[in-house]
């Protein structure tokens, strides 16, 4: 199975922390972020493509051909267009029916990211009391994907999204939708599928967003709930 990773991203809101390193690679405990990214990938993902932009010869030459028993394959994000347009660069590489995105800068419990297994396509949420932070998400009753609502809004509790997926390849059969002028949305993409091609929405035991460096700083003491099975 394949897992996309996506690490393109200037991570503009670290200040001085990405002048001269990018965002994954920032480092917990003396290694990459990234690096715990693909080490807890559920056991059958075999292959990893990482989706790489921002100073991406520091990750391609961390990581190289193989990391941990796993096969790395590199993308060049040469324009930053979003998440859609990120995952939809990976489609000449993928040659399995079903693969997982993840976001390169939070952490993930395998645990949960299994659990998007279970499905034909799926996408994993959590509940918030912070949700202004977060893009928000909502579900028909049985709890499949029928809107995304971005940033800004003034929800403070709320189911929001995780940034992980479990996608079929029909993904790639449909027009990407536009959020803003120069970017497409993936989750906005997943909601423009529905109903012809449902996605289940999972929600997280547990899941940390790392975007500043206060962020960073909480991670420091989390890493270790994330690497335990």
């Amino acid at each position: 199975m394949y897992c996309v990773i996506l690490a393109a991203g200037l991570g503009t809101r670290m200040g001085i922390l990405t002048e001269n390193c990018p965002k994954p690679m920032l480092l917990i405990h003396e290694k990459p972020k990234l690096a715990y990214s693909i080490e807890m990938l559920p056991d059958v993902v075999t292959d990893v493509v990482l989706v790489v932009g921002y100073l991406k010869e520091q990750i391609m030459e961390y990581f190289g051909q193989w990391y941990e028993g796993r096969r790395i394959h590199y993308i060049v994000q040469e324009i930053y267009n979003g998440t859609a347009g990120a995952v939809q660069l990976c489609n000449d590489v993928i040659d399995e029916e079903n693969f997982l995105v993840i976001m390169g800068d939070d952490l993930y419990m395998r645990g949960d990211l299994e659990k998007l297994l279970q499905y034909d396509q799926s996408l994993l949420a959590t509940r918030t009391l912070q949700a202004e932070n977060f893009g928000l998400v909502d579900t028909d009753d049985e709890k499949y994907l029928t809107v995304v609502m971005e940033r800004p809004h003034d929800k403070k509790n709320g189911l929001v999204n995780t940034g992980a997926y479990f996608l079929s390849k029909k993904y790639f059969e449909a027009k990407m939708v536009q959020i803003s002028s120069n970017e497409y949305g993936l989750p906005q993409t997943l909601v423009s599928m529905y109903p012809v091609c449902k996605t289940k929405v999972v929600e997280a035991k547990k899941w940390l967003a790392i975007g500043t460096p206060e962020d960073l700083r909480c991670a420091q003491e989390e890493i270790f709930t994330f690497i335990s099975r």
